[in-house]
């Protein structure tokens, strides 16, 4: 049997970059406030998850980080878009607006009968 929590794992995941992306366009944030701002979405990620997806979209260029004191305790790692990340962004925001229409047409569309 099929089960519904490993898909919708599955349907989370595909857009987990693209929040992430998203988050970073408004400003800067350490991986505290990324986890902050997907849990409030609910998107829970758990820690272990975001450290491989940060690692791959740098490595990719799409983002570059920066280490700034904190008042208390460590210097925070700051992850910021590049402009090549700005753009990536803008094409996945088109493919998503795309993928929304084209989930809604087909997940509303009212079935004929051609008998």
């Amino acid at each position: 049997m099929m089960k519904l929590e490993n898909t919708q794992a599955q349907m989370r995941k595909g857009v987990l970059e693209y929040c992430i992306l998203s988050v970073l366009k408004r400003n800067d944030a350490y991986v505290a406030e990324i986890l902050e701002s997907l849990k409030a979405a609910k998107l829970i990620v758990v820690e272990g998850t975001i450290y491989p997806l940060l690692t791959r979209l740098k490595n990719a260029g799409l983002l570059e980080y920066r280490w700034q004191e904190s008042t208390g305790g460590p210097p925070r790692k700051y992850y910021a878009l590049t402009k090549d990340g700005e753009a990536f962004l803008r094409a996945l925001s088109t493919t998503w607006e795309d993928l929304q229409f084209a989930v809604k047409t087909i997940t509303e569309h009212k079935t004929t009968n051609h008998e």
